[in-house]
């Protein structure tokens, strides 16, 4: 997320957080230089400047303070004005429930930007939250989208209201919202039809639907890889339906943080959510001063707490745990479970960028492992018997061979799986070792 941004912006500011004097040039150089790359992320012109103006107007005459550097001090200020840009500090903007249930909630947007994805995934995380959604299909233009969130709706294990082939959108709305406040659900989630541009009868059928079904709020959804794109399409929204939120989606790609950086200026609507990867588990709320860290390389640690314990089963994790301090450690049963859990976190790129000071280096080299590799370890492992996952020296060359062909896997992989999970477990051992020595050291004196 932001890689690009987040290189460039810490180079920036590293040629001054180091220096023991900011003369006044040196501070417009580098501000300079922060706009060009700002611009370069497809941050609008006006919000760019204003940002700068801002920031310079706080850098020059900086106090010198004895305990931080006045390069420190630039970041610090670059880091405020980023989260003021974002939408500025405090909890995250959510839903705003209304007193008297279903809380009605219009996703609109531009077809392609992931709206239908978008409203299983904020389904799912609003069932966590006891919020009891529902969904309605109001697509009607699309091919197959309503099929589609009724697959997800499934999936996500929420109740949908769907009628294939007709065509009364504001009829459908309506007759879902009946069956929604029949099914006892506190909170309803429109699924609207898009466009592939903005036009006058997309936003007259909208007008003329929140006119008869008046929505407790209007989210945006917006591609947040379309940069200074997603400003405009707020904007004709915004004018249109007075939209009250918005979330980005593909903000897992490479997306540059023009549109992040653009839209609330913009609209002043807040970001709520962003989505990150295709599993109903990819939504997060939108935080400005976790997501201005993460776009200065200082990491956004809180969220990926928060992320593993949302996601990982803790009875699994405190077992695994157990074992793997235990005398006899791990096997690959326990392997298995681990990488399952794994999975539920989301892309490995995702969880390492939110860690303080991974550079594009770092991240580039775990873009550059092969996701199907995770596949084809799973497949291994499931082509082992019980028995052979507890105690992997039952694998012998015919073992190895016989499972090879159970997996589609050459058995140079095998190998080369069992000589690592060897490996790891002298690590543990290791580990487990150095513990005792330093609880005795601890204890001699």
């Amino acid at each position: 997320m932001f890689d690009e941004l987040s290189e460039k912006l810490s180079a920036a500011l590293g040629q001054l957080r180091g220096r023991g004097v900011l003369s006044e040039e040196t501070v417009k150089d580098g501000l300079r230089t922060i706009r060009r790359i700002l611009l370069e992320a497809d941050v609008g012109f006006e919000v760019s400047r204003t940002f700068v103006e801002r920031v310079e107007a706080k850098a020059v005459g900086l106090p010198a303070l004895k305990t931080v550097a006045p390069g420190q001090q630039l970041v610090k200020m670059v880091y405020e004005e980023l989260v003021a840009l974002l939408g500025g500090n405090g909890p995250p903007a959510a839903i705003r429930f209304a007193s008297v249930p279903p809380t009605v909630v219009f996703l609109v947007g531009l077809q392609g930007s992931g709206k239908t994805t978008t409203a299983a995934k904020l389904a799912q995380r609003l069932q966590r939250e006891q919020k009891a959604p529902f969904l309605v299909a109001a697509d009607v233009y699309r091919p197959a989208a309503v099929d589609q969130l009724v697959l997800l709706a499934a999936k996500a294990g929420v109740g949908v209201h769907a009628e294939p082939g007709v065509t009364d959108v504001t009829g459908i709305v309506r007759r879902g919202v009946e069956a929604a406040k029949h099914a006892r659900a506190r909170t309803v989630l429109v699924d609207t039809a898009g466009r592939l541009q903005i036009d006058e009868a997309m936003m007259g059928e909208l007008v003329a639907l929140k006119a008869a079904v008046p929505p407790h709020e209007v989210l945006l959804v917006a591609d947040g890889m379309t940069g200074q794109d997603a400003v405009r399409i707020a904007q004709g929204f915004h004018a249109a339906l007075g939209i009250t939120g918005v979330v980005l989606t593909k903000m897992d790609g490479d997306a540059r943080g023009g549109a992040a950086l653009s839209v609330y200026a913009a609209t002043q609507a807040p970001i709520k959510y962003i989505g990150t990867g295709e599993s109903l588990e990819g939504l997060e709320p939108f935080r400005p001063d976790r997501i201005a860290g993460r776009m200065l390389q200082m990491g956004d640690v809180l969220t990926l707490v928060e992320k593993a314990e949302q996601s990982l089963d803790r009875e699994k994790a405190e077992l695994l745990a157990k074992k793997a301090m235990s005398k006899k450690g791990l096997d690959l049963e326990d392997f298995l479970v681990s990488l399952r859990e794994m999975h539920k976190l989301g892309p490995l790129e995702s969880l390492v960028g939110m860690l303080p000071g991974m550079n594009k280096q770092a991240l580039q080299a775990v873009k550059g492992a092969d996701p199907k590799r995770i596949k084809h370890v799973e497949a291994i492992v499931l082509s082992m018997t019980p028995a052979e996952r507890r105690d992997p020296a039952l694998l012998d060359g015919s073992r190895r061979a016989r499972i090879a062909r159970g997996s589609g896997r050459p058995v140079s992989e095998i190998n080369r799986l069992l000589a690592q999970f060897k490996e790891m477990g002298r690590f543990m051992k290791g580990a487990k070792s150095a513990k005792g020595l330093n609880r005795l050291g601890r204890g001699a004196f």
